[in-house]
Formats: C-alpha cells, structure tokens, sequence
C-alpha cells in the first residue's frame, strides 16, 4: 500500500526565500502549461497523451525561460503532470455528484507544494541530535540545500522513496511527505473470524462513537481554541487587508485553525488505530453526510464531527493493520431493537431505548451499535447465530440488567441467529 508519513523542515530564513521561490516558478509554469493544454483539441489524444505533449515541450521552454533550468527536471514533469491528476479528481466529484467546472488558475495563495520523483533528494537519518536529520535537495537555489528535519517516528519498512513533496501551511510552516509502498499485512479469513473480535460502531453528534461493547467516547474539547479564533478572527477583521499587521494576524489565525484541525486529526487516528489493531473486523454506519448537512438541523455539530473524515480514516488504518472495515446501511439501526428487531420511532431527545414489545432497555446510541454489529456480521459473512441473541416476539419481564444478562419471558420465542422482525408478532396460538 502507498504510504505518505509528514514531517516538519527548519529551514533558514535563505531557505525558506529558494524554497518560495521555486515553489512561485513552478506555479507559473503550472499556469502555462494549463493554458497550452486547454489549446489542443480533445481529439488529438487521450487526457494522458495530451499532457505529455505539453509536458514533452519542457526542453524548449528552458531556452526562452531560464528560471526553470534552475528547477530540478522531475518537478517540472510532475507539475505539468499535476494537471491530469487534477482533472481526474474533478472527475471523480462529478461522478459523485458535485457540480464541477474546469481547471483555473493557480494564484500564490492556492499553489503550496513541489514534488521531487525518484531522484534529487537524500534524506541523511544520521546527521543531527537525536530525531533529527537533514533532507538534501538538488537545485535548491541558494548555497545551502540541507534542511533540517524532525524524524518524529521512523519511517515503516520501504524499498525506495517514491516522491517527496514539500508543502507550505497557510501557517508559514514547512513540511514534507515521503511516498513508500509499504507491504500490505492480510486481512483474517472471514470464516475463521471470531465473533468476539468484532465491534459495530455507532456514530454520534452528543458523543463521538457508541460501539457494541459497550465503550463511549466522547468528542474532543475545543471549546477553549474556539474562543480564541474568535478573538483572533476579530482581530483580523480591524487589521487593513494585506497589509503587514493584516499578514502577521491572518498567520495567527491560520494556527489556530491548524491547531484545532490537529487535534481532530490525531484523535480520529488514535481511535481508529486502536479499533483496528485490537479487532479482526469493524462495522461502521455508512452515513449519508452530505444530505445530512442539507437538512440544516444541528448542521454545525455534523460538521465539526467529521464523520467522513474518520470512516476514511478507518479504512486506511484497517489496511494498514489487517482488519475488516465494513460500512452498512444506517437505516433502522436507530429505531430497531437489538433484542427483537422490532422498529420503535423515538425523538432525538430520547437518549434511551425501551422496547415496547420484549422490555429490552438500553442506550439508544448502544442499541444502535449492536444493530450495526449484526448488519456487518451479515453483509461480511461471518457466521454468528451463536452470538445473535434469542429474538422474542413479546414479553411479559425483563430482569432490566445489561445486554449480556438480559432474560426475557415471551410468549413466543424465534430461532435464534434467524432474521430480526420488523414488525411486532402476534401471540402464539
């Protein structure tokens, strides 16, 4: 599997000038390149054939434009490049069903990155203190090409690295990410998994995760970064725009945001690390964010969950760990029980779910994961009869203890590990 881990650069004040201004030269060539390829016809080639022509004229624009012989080669290639990756992604956002145009172009505020493929770059793990090295660049403008670099982790196991792209925050901060292909660890067999390393995972707005045993987890606190973007922000909106005061503010926004983003970012990681190494298989709601937040209903907080975000992430840690992450249909997982199947319609300020029909009484987001876990474990295909619990049609006590204890006396008792019932059965006779 491709692999990006990012680290951060010191560079030095000359540095950070070559490094800005290689990144502008090759933002410039982006932008020419672009308007030379919207000049060939569409039937002169495939999207592919059609950038390579722009980018096989490389060697000419060097005799009229001397900046770029001061680039590294592989960056223009990959810049000009950069033009097909992008239309592809359009692409993919149109067949989801995003209303997208074409490629514009690039002002300095919206082109942050080069790449380096295959050659130009060395990274020196032995020069420095401890968790420091040094990142060597070719053709970096200036006398000095050794950047200082945290090694914060090691780098996994890798044959080559494939490319190295540095990138420029909003913040003013540097950074670099170092494409690998790593080995892919297999994922169990699906017959040989174990109920008992399964987990259903419910996804909330009070809490951040509900899963079906039992763990809740709340969301992260940013109540107290909020309260100082505010401040920041007001700041910013005295400052005159694009004046010196008005940069140093917007950068100090900037933190702020990068800061709280960082803290989201490190939390669903964790999370999703943890599910993943510590199950063979992990069931998640298959949530339809988009129309969710159309809906306008508490849109903030669904914003501020990120629930998309996290289910790609999952999925990136279940590769990386061997582990099954399956989505599945959210509907009903709310409203059905989890001893009975039986569907009860309850407002979102209920926060407990009590059957009418078996007396089965539990958390609502709880009841919900234990749904999700019983629709993965049959859109995955493990055997699970044994752990399904014995459905009841109706029920006359309950012993009102947890899941694993609950008993309940019914007039009528269904296989156990048959389909849940979607409706309220009548009496035996």
């Amino acid at each position: 599997m491709n692999y990006s881990p990012r680290f951060r650069l010191f560079p030095t004040t000359e540095q950070r000038r070559a490094m800005d201004w290689q990144r502008n030269t090759v933002r410039q060539l982006y932008n020419h390149a672009l308007k030379e390829f919207n000049q060939i016809p569409e039937d002169e080639g495939t999207l592919r054939q059609r950038v390579w022509m722009v980018r096989d004229t490389l060697p000419a624009m060097k005799d009229w434009w001397p900046d770029l012989t001061q680039v590294y080669s592989t960056i223009l290639q990959k810049a000009v490049e950069r033009i097909r990756d992008n239309i592809q992604n359009l692409g993919k956002l149109k067949a989801k069903g995003y209303d997208v145009g074409s490629l514009n172009w690039k002002p300095p505020r919206d082109f942050r990155s080069f790449t380096y493929r295959q050659s130009g770059f060395e990274l020196d793990k032995k020069s420095g203190p401890n968790g420091r090295g040094l990142l060597i660049l070719k053709k970096l403008k200036g006398e000095t090409r050794e950047i200082p670099i945290r090694l914060h982790r090691d780098l996994p196991d890798h044959d080559s690295i494939k490319e190295v792209t540095l990138k420029k925050d909003p913040t003013g901060a540097w950074h670099v990410s170092f494409c690998i292909e790593t080995g892919t660890p297999e994922k169990p067999a699906v017959e040989s998994i174990d109920t008992d390393d399964t987990v259903g995972i419910d996804l909330g707005v009070l809490n951040f995760i509900h899963d079906s045993d039992g763990r809740s987890v709340g969301r992260v606190d940013l109540d107290d970064d909020r309260k100082r973007l505010e401040r920041e922000q007001r700041s910013l909106s005295h400052k005159e725009y694009e004046s010196n005061n008005w940069e140093e503010q917007r950068r100090r926004v900037a933190k702020v945001h990068a800061r709280m983003s960082n803290k989201k970012h490190d939390y669903k990681h964790k999370l999703a690390h943890f599910y993943t190494a510590e199950y063979d298989a992990v069931f998640v709601e298959n949530l339809n964010v988009k129309g969710m937040l159309e809906s306008g209903d508490t849109a903030r907080n669904k914003v501020d969950v990120g629930w998309r975000g996290f289910i790609t992430i999952l999925e990136h840690h279940g590769e990386k760990n061997g582990c099954h992450v399956v989505q599945v249909d959210p509907r009903g997982t709310t409203k059905e029980c989890a001893s009975c199947g039986v569907s009860t319609d309850k407002p979102l300020w209920v926060r407990e779910h009590s059957c009418p029909t078996c007396g089965f009484e539990i958390d609502r987001d709880w009841n919900a994961a234990l749904n999700v876990l019983n629709k993965g474990l049959s859109k995955l295909g493990v055997v699970h009869s044994e752990a399904t619990p014995v459905e009841t049609a109706t029920a006359v006590s309950t012993d009102g203890g947890d899941y694993s204890s609950i008993v309940v006396d019914a007039s009528r008792v269904t296989e156990a590990g048959s389909p849940a019932l979607k409706e309220a059965a009548s009496a035996a006779e």
